[in-house]
């Protein structure tokens, strides 16, 4: 079976995905608390005792909050770059396995190639995951599409991207100038128009499935999201939105011929 994947939820409540293939199952962040970890794992047919290994993008909370305490009751390694651990306290963690120089690693069957993003972080990472004829990227979380962020997500089978932002609303809407800027700028998040734009310049007719994530409930709507994306979403086989509260149902990616 090649790559299936899934999402815990998505938005900056918490954060939580599911990626699988054979016998391993990896969780990238978890923002959620155990007891809420677990209920959303068991909507998706799973337990965090099934789990090979957490993987952390950044250190943020809604990325991580919940990542020492999963790993402690269930005894699971965990997969950070340098920069993320020394970012936070963790706590002690069963086992560490440092991502060094975004250097592509193996768990299980799957192999993990991590891409350093623009991010307002220590030393932010996204991933592109292949595994038996198949590949998956997931992207959110940086503001900026970079040449080697783009060098990296050309060729996937499938497509987790952030649109965060509609620039208008955030513009007008209730956050503190600082934290506008923050959002909006280089180290940011994408907004729904860096999001289209970089869909156009890779094309997603290869894509089985996108899923559009990390859509802010305050600065951003589905329909705007829609809107933006347009016909550069229309071109994958499958494209749906995730949400904060379900995020998405498990998705298979067949095996590229």
């Amino acid at each position: 079976m090649a790559i299936r994947f899934a999402s815990l939820g998505s938005g900056s409540k918490g954060n939580g995905t599911l990626v699988a293939s054979g016998d391993h199952c990896l969780l990238v962040d978890c923002g959620f608390t155990i007891k809420e970890t677990e209920r959303r794992m068991a909507r998706l047919g799973l337990s965090p005792a099934e789990l090979s290994a957490i993987l952390v993008t950044h250190e943020h909370s809604d990325h991580m909050a919940g990542v020492g305490p999963l790993a402690r009751k269930y005894q699971l390694p965990v997969y950070l770059t340098p920069g993320t651990l020394r970012a936070r306290d963790f706590g002690a963690l069963p086992a560490v396995q440092l991502i060094e120089g975004h250097q592509p690693f193996a768990v299980g069957d799957i192999q993990v190639t991590p891409v350093a993003v623009p991010h307002d972080a220590r030393e932010a990472a996204q991933f592109v995951f292949r595994s038996r004829g198949s590949s998956l990227g997931l992207l959110t979380d940086l503001g900026t599409i970079t040449p080697h962020v783009e060098s990296h997500y050309g060729d996937c089978d499938a497509l987790v991207l952030e649109a965060n932002h509609d620039p208008m609303m955030l513009a007008q809407g209730p956050y503190p100038p600082s934290l506008k800027r923050r959002v909006g700028g280089a180290y940011g998040h994408l907004s729904n128009q860096q999001a289209a734009g970089f869909l156009q310049r890779i094309g997603s007719q290869r894509l089985q499935h996108l899923v559009v994530a990390h859509i802010s409930e305050k600065n951003n709507s589905l329909e705007l999201a829609r809107a933006a994306l347009g016909d550069a979403a229309a071109q994958a086989a499958n494209c749906i939105f995730a949400c904060q509260q379900e995020g998405f149902d498990w998705l298979q990616i067949e095996k590229a011929e």
